[in-house]
């Protein structure tokens, strides 16, 4: 999702520095080429050799360096840029940048950049309270820079309060974000995920092996391209992404009426959400003995949501998944005419190392134009994005149709 685009990380002298060095490693593994500024005091608690190893670019330190013989470092690092990341950043390099002051390499290379800048604060939670600290952060916000809100949590001073750096996770979030188009914005989309849950009694229940990575996935792109999101989410150990309205059910019937209860709110739906299909007749509410060698389960369908959303009139976008394990583009055919979706996504779950807890998946779209696209193997997190270009042209093509109509 980064892939070919420049990032000019900071760090800064504070003692989270040390987690800069994972969020280079993010920031890489999503295919960035990471150059990295260092302040004097960042290089008492990280040394540059990690980060020049981890990043293989060398790692910038003083302000009166040349890079050759004809580049001023600071200009060039700022004209090369697609992104600034400062994390942590002091409220010292916050002053800096607030004040206009540049007097070390990396505040003089954010007062010359013109590409997006993103500030991750990290600090003693009184120091994060100062009214002059805060008026500075305002005036960052003020000029379009993104700052990452800090956590509270405990403090290396042994204080607790705010003042954490956010988790790198979260601040790669807001660097992700902020090198994606917003083509999205002025949609509501939900997106359900997971594995919904049928209980038997009340320590058993029916499930499936969905982990929500896909659904995950697509949440978190849709918000970075500017999407309103609601995800719908069954069971899953996947933090909530961030940006994204979070709604946890546990069984398809609460499943159905959080997205059924929504629907009037969206541009689109998608369906990726692993639904059981059946769950018990009857739920015992105390827990089943096992009193016999044989114990027999009687279950009923539960009602189908992808099928009631495409009866519905004037219905949102509708795209849905199927996940088969043989027969693939017929059954994914079927599916498509009998729920009465606009897109299909489907993939062979017989497969190892792709669908059900991989991080991986290959799929085949179709499309009620008609259209197939089949996809190789690639990461879950590259496909969201191929999958929600699918929504966004399909969502289009509905729109020109309806005014056509009107």
């Amino acid at each position: 999702m980064l892939g070919n685009r420049r990032i000019i990380l900071g760090v800064t002298g504070g003692i989270a520095a040390y987690k800069a060095v994972e969020l280079l490693r993010l920031f890489s593994k999503g295919g960035a080429d990471v150059h990295v500024i260092m302040t004097r005091s960042a290089q008492e608690f990280v040394t540059p050799l990690t980060f020049q190893t981890l990043s293989g670019n060398r790692v910038h330190t003083a302000l009166f360096n040349l890079i050759s013989e004809n580049e001023i470092g600071h200009i060039s690092l700022s004209e090369m840029a697609d992104l600034v990341v400062i994390a942590p950043a002091t409220a010292n390099i916050i002053g800096k940048i607030a004040g206009g002051i540049a007097d070390d390499m990396l505040s003089t290379t954010v007062m010359a950049t013109r590409a997006p800048v993103v500030v991750a604060p990290a600090m003693n939670s009184r120091m994060y309270a100062n009214p002059f600290y805060r008026e500075n952060e305002e005036k960052l916000k003020r000029s379009g820079y993104i700052i990452v809100p800090p956590e509270k949590g405990f403090l290396a001073c042994g204080t607790e309060g705010e003042g954490k750096l956010a988790p790198v996770e979260t601040i790669f979030e807001y660097a992700a974000s902020a090198l994606s188009p917003k083509d999205l914005a002025g949609e509501t989309i939900l997106v359900t995920a997971g594995a919904t849950r049928e209980e038997m009694d009340p320590v058993r229940f029916i499930t499936n092996r969905s982990s929500g990575k896909m659904g995950y996935a697509i949440a978190s792109a849709a918000a970075r391209r500017g999407a309103r999101v609601i995800l719908v989410s069954g069971h899953s150990t996947l933090p909530p992404p961030c940006g994204v309205e979070f709604v946890s059910v546990e069984s398809a019937e609460e499943m159905r009426s959080a997205v059924i209860s929504r629907s009037g709110e969206c541009d689109a739906i998608i369906k990726c959400a692993a639904v059981a299909d059946y769950r018990p007749k009857e739920r015992s509410p105390l827990k089943i003995k096992k009193n016999s060698d044989v114990l027999t389960l009687e279950l009923v369908k539960n009602r189908d949501i992808l099928a009631e959303l495409g009866q519905m009139p004037g219905r949102p976008f509708l795209a849905g998944f199927a996940a088969e394990t043989g027969n693939l583009e017929e059954f994914a055919s079927m599916k498509l005419e009998e729920k009465k979706a606009d897109l299909i996504v489907a993939n062979d779950v017989s497969h190892e190392g792709i669908g059900f807890d991989s991080d991986d998946n290959r799929v085949l779209i179709l499309a009620r134009d008609g259209s197939r696209i089949e996809l190789p193997l690639m990461p879950k997190t590259e496909l969201a994005g191929v999958i929600l270009d699918q929504v966004k042209s399909g969502m289009a093509r509905r729109k020109a149709q309806k005014q056509d109509a009107g």
